[in-house]
């Protein structure tokens, strides 16, 4: 354990963001999921609206530094392809 003042409080904010960031990780997993179960159950609509949302949170986790940006824009990608590829199959 940390015995200097600054020392502590950084082991706290590390903390708190770590925290923060898993709680983002996993609203994007969140989103990607039910993208994914919209496509499944042939809600096109459903599915790009939901796009639109998990692109959002993506893009934010992205901006906080959770995610790299060539990992987001891949996420964000292969998402888009799937609904794509989902509305030329209906």
């Amino acid at each position: 354990m940390a015995h200097v003042k600054s020392a502590k409080k950084r082991i706290i904010t590390n903390e708190i963001r770590r925290q923060r960031n898993v709680a983002r990780r996993s609203d994007v997993k969140s989103a990607t999921k039910k993208v994914l179960a919209a496509i499944e159950a042939n809600d096109l609509g459903l599915a790009k609206d939901l796009l639109k949302q998990a692109e959002a949170k993506i893009s934010r986790a992205s901006g906080k530094g959770v995610y790299k940006k060539n990992t987001a824009s891949r996420k964000i990608s292969r998402l888009a392809k799937r609904v794509a590829a989902a509305s030329k199959v209906a």
